[in-house]
């Protein structure tokens, strides 16, 4: 966690300004412990220096999804206000001055609640997560160009599965119904997710913490950024 702090902290240096990183990956690779953990080490260097900003806030409200027919997919891109997300993630890049608000998602009563989530000021480095971060449909894709890098964060379905089932039992399903939605929806939203890893700057374990390596589409970008 201190080499990726130190990572995001020499971009703000470099750039003179709020750093944003995005953090992405399949369901269950470890995404929120990866970008909280991330931000602790920063807060434990400057205090309120970084802030977490998950996308979860952004999920369309139960009765929405109702509406569309969507319930039953719910955690599939578009079961999210994409363009919503996007729209903040802009503000945090412009408005330094001042608080800005997010939405949160509450998992006890699966529905987001506004404005719990408070960028202050203070925050120097603010780190984005969500699974969606690194797709290439609108409004999705201008993401890549409001973040300073992107994470993948990689694990297998070995891995992500059990964390998967755990999550959903505890939130209410029986084992079973954990199982068949970890493996029919999560599943299915992992196989659209993990392709996009080759757009990251990094990939990084979802269950050591440590740098795999750099994509090769990130390398190939700064490449032609430097020619």
């Amino acid at each position: 966690m201190d080499v990726l702090a130190s990572r995001a902290l020499a971009l703000g240096e470099a750039s003179g300004r709020r750093v944003l990183i995005g953090v992405t990956g399949s369901p269950g690779a470890g995404k929120t412990t990866l970008a909280r953990s991330v931000v602790a080490a920063l807060n434990a260097r400057h205090a309120a220096s970084a802030a977490h900003l998950p996308m979860d806030g952004f999920h369309l409200a139960n009765a929405t999804l109702d509406r569309l027919g969507l319930r039953d997919r719910k955690g599939a891109i578009e079961t999210f206000d994409g363009w919503g997300f996007v729209g903040l993630l802009e503000r945090v890049r412009r408005e330094v001055d001042h608080t800005v608000y997010a939405p949160a998602f509450e998992r006890h009563v699966d529905e987001p609640v506004a404005g719990e989530i408070a960028i202050e000021p203070t925050a120097r480095v603010v780190v984005a997560e969500g699974n969606y971060l690194l797709s290439d449909e609108e409004p999705w894709r201008r993401i890549r160009d409001l973040v300073d890098e992107s994470w993948f964060c990689a694990a297998d379905d070995d891995e992500r599965m059990p964390r998967l089932v755990h999550r959903h039992t505890e939130f209410g399903r029986t084992p079973d119904a954990a199982r068949a939605w970890a493996v029919e929806v999560d599943g299915a939203n992992a196989r659209r997710i993990d392709p996009t890893r080759v757009r990251a700057d990094l990939v990084v374990s979802g269950v050591t913490g440590e740098i795999l390596g750099e994509a090769r589409e990130a390398g190939e970008r700064r490449e032609q950024g430097s020619a």
